[in-house]
């Protein structure tokens, strides 16, 4: 629409030739909406609102007396607030790159001044400090202007050929190069100890697929001898069991002939011993009981044969004295004597002989010298016949 003018969101639109501004300005400011403007009556000029930069490059001598090329960049851009929009306005509308050159002369005059009061060690070592010391020097100055500094960076500080710096480096050096030595001394052997785990874990690898090839092809080697004999094995088995049965089918073979030959033979063999033992006991049994029978039929009869003889071998006897010599030398009592001994001597021929019957041949003659003994005894003593 014609006499309508809206600002962009980074400027801000600063309308002079109506009513003054805020605080008394001489132009009205509008950021963020628009505005109609009379044309002819009105003039609309814009302010930039973005981010700025600026750079500085200043040799400053610090307190030691060393001199010191600084090189920093400053970000900065005008406040959002009418005011600094105001103040900014009224110094750079018309050529707004002196901003930087402006902003830049104020950072250069403020380091000179701070670096001034450090010494190298504090400035090489401190960046921060010096960048915070020297923003807070110049927000003032630059709140003056509608200014404000958002950051504030120390690029570089730079001794010439003085060497400072590098000599205030060297012991730093020399211990981070031990350092970087050191590590790469330990990364070296960490290397070189990996290379050697490595090393190690293939030959545990290599040893480990040898020996499992080595047990692979044992397994394989031994399946095939159990193959290959396991035909031999099978008949050898089969011919063994054969050999087995066939020995104890001749073991039951032998056993039943064995019985079969007890039945046979010696079950026979011992009834008929038996048989015969039981023969032979009894006609024994039989011979004694007619031996004893007839050794006491015989002995009863000789007895009854001696009694019956006795008279008769008594009187032969006495027939025999007849023409003996014989001396009585004591009278009547020796007639009685020789009388009582021919009785004696007959009683004596009887015992005999029945001893005889009883006892064995070996016996005889002790029964005949029993006997003769006796009638010895009988005829000793008082008679003597001649």
């Amino acid at each position: 629409m014609f006499g309508y003018r809206v600002p962009a969101p980074d400027q801000a639109m600063l309308i002079s030739g109506g009513r003054r501004g805020q605080g008394g300005a001489p132009f009205r400011v509008v950021t963020g909406h628009g505005k109609f403007v009379l044309p002819v009556f009105r003039k609309v000029r814009f302010l930039t609102l973005a981010m700025c930069e600026a750079e500085v490059a200043e040799t400053c001598v610090t307190r030691q007396g060393i001199a010191l090329t600084v090189r920093a960049v400053i970000a900065f851009k005008v406040g959002n607030d009418t005011e600094s929009v105001v103040n900014a306005g009224q110094r750079f509308l018309s050529d707004q790159d002196q901003m930087s050159v402006l902003t830049g002369r104020i950072f250069a005059g403020h380091l000179r001044s701070i670096i001034g009061s450090m010494t190298v060690e504090e400035i090489v070592t401190e960046r921060q400090k010096l960048a915070t010391e020297v923003l807070e020097t110049s927000k003032t100055e630059m709140a003056k202007i509608g200014l404000i500094v958002d950051s504030l960076q120390i690029q570089s500080i730079d001794d010439g050929e003085t060497g400072y710096i590098e000599a205030m480096s060297a012991p730093h050096k020399a211990a981070i190069q031990q350092q970087a030595q050191i590590a790469q001394a330990h990364a070296t052997q960490a290397s070189v100890e990996a290379q050697q785990e490595a090393a190690r874990n293939q030959a545990e690898y290599s040893r480990q697929t040898a020996v499992v090839q080595a047990e692979y092809s044992a397994e394989v080697d031994r399946a095939q001898a159990r193959a290959a004999q396991a035909g031999p094995l099978a008949q050898a088995h089969a011919q063994q069991e054969v050999l087995a049965a066939q020995t104890e089918l001749a073991e039951r073979a032998a056993k039943l002939r064995q019985q079969e030959l007890v039945a046979e033979v010696v079950k026979p063999a011992e009834a008929e011993a038996e048989r015969i033992r039981v023969v032979a006991v009894a006609e024994a049994e039989r011979m004694k009981i007619q031996a004893e029978a007839a050794a006491s039929h015989d002995r009863v009869a000789l007895d009854r044969m001696l009694i019956d003889q006795l008279p008769q071998i008594v009187k032969e006897a006495s027939a025999g004295l007849a023409n003996a010599n014989v001396n009585v030398l004591n009278g009547t009592d020796g007639l009685g004597e020789i009388a009582a001994g021919l009785v004696g001597q007959g009683l004596t021929i009887l015992d005999s002989v029945r001893r005889n019957l009883g006892s064995t041949e070996g016996q005889d003659g002790k029964a005949d010298k029993n006997g003769g003994s006796a009638a010895n005894q009988g005829h000793s003593g008082r008679v003597e016949i001649e």
